[in-house]
């Protein structure tokens, strides 16, 4: 792990105004460090015109966040250093800095996603319970976002065997409230991952960034019940944009919550309707 002087360094300027996950990666390129490049902010702000010059978190906002993560029992994966998942490395837009509050191990196991609908059918739940049990017997980890629904199926009967929860928000909230027990207990047997500091509430803006982590840290995207301007869909993006598999599993036509789904098919995701379809779309990625 980082020393905490360099963890410190790292979030002041993962935390800079207008230095999001690609310019934090260009910065590290250049000058070799979080350090180096924060001393190099105020003379890029001016050699790029800006009227106000690039302004990092301060020393005493990182030390709290750093101090806060600790009292939940975290740690940090920093991006081009050990321990960071292999997975998200390479991607373009990979979170400079990941809270981790658990079991990091499990990021060392092919892991496969599988996300949906909020306002999921009991078919739908069932589809989520018989494909996250029977994927985590063949020692697959089970990647979602702690929505309710399917995410909260997709967890709930991977807990055991270990699943990873990639969190919108912060730690320090359980968004939505009904699944505080869920997160708890998925902090003590599986794995959590923020990207946000963790008193950061819950907001519609994150979600869309959480899914991009969530997406890249799996092997391929199953998407069960999603309506035609679902969240999961966007997770179906970016994981086709990342190379990963994308599935879906069909619905009833006349269903809004199979409208996604079936669109997705339609244009060449790869239909699943138990665990050897999922196994088969994979294989290839192993």
């Amino acid at each position: 792990m980082p020393d905490d002087d360099t963890l410190i360094a790292t979030l002041r300027l993962a935390r800079t105004e207008n230095v999001g996950p690609v310019t934090f990666q260009r910065l590290i390129g250049i000058y070799g460090n979080p350090a180096a490049a924060l001393e190099a902010l105020p003379e890029l702000s001016q050699r790029g015109g800006r009227k106000r010059a690039l302004k990092p978190a301060s020393r005493k906002e990182a030390e709290d966040e750093l101090n806060r993560t600790r009292e939940f029992g975290g740690e940090y994966l920093v991006w081009g250093r050990d321990g960071y998942p292999e997975a998200l490395a390479p991607l373009p837009d990979a979170p400079p800095v990941l809270a981790a509050y658990g079991h990091t191990h499990l990021l060392a196991r092919p892991s496969i996603a599988i996300v949906g609908a909020r306002n999921a059918s009991a078919t739908g739940l069932k589809m989520a319970e018989i494909l996250s049990e029977g994927l985590s017997a063949r020692d697959f980890v089970i990647v979602s976002g702690l929505a309710r629904g399917i995410d909260a199926s997709a967890h709930k009967f991977a807990v055991e065997s270990g699943t990873i929860a990639v969190l919108g928000n912060g730690i320090a909230h359980a968004y939505p409230k009904e699944n505080a027990d869920l997160q708890t207990r998925i902090r003590e047997t599986g794995l959590i991952l923020c990207e946000n500091p963790p008193d950061t509430a819950p907001q519609s803006t994150l979600f869309p960034r959480r899914n991009r982590i969530i997406a890249g840290l799996a092997l391929g995207v199953v998407i069960i019940e999603a309506a035609r301007r679902s969240g999961s869909l966007i997770t179906a993006r970016q994981a086709a944009e990342y190379g990963r598999e994308v599935m879906a599993v069909p619905g009833a036509p006349l269903d809004p919550r199979s409208h996604g789904c079936n669109n997705l098919i339609r244009d060449g995701a790869t239909m699943v309707g138990d665990i050897d379809h999922v196994l088969e779309a994979v294989q290839p990625l192993m």
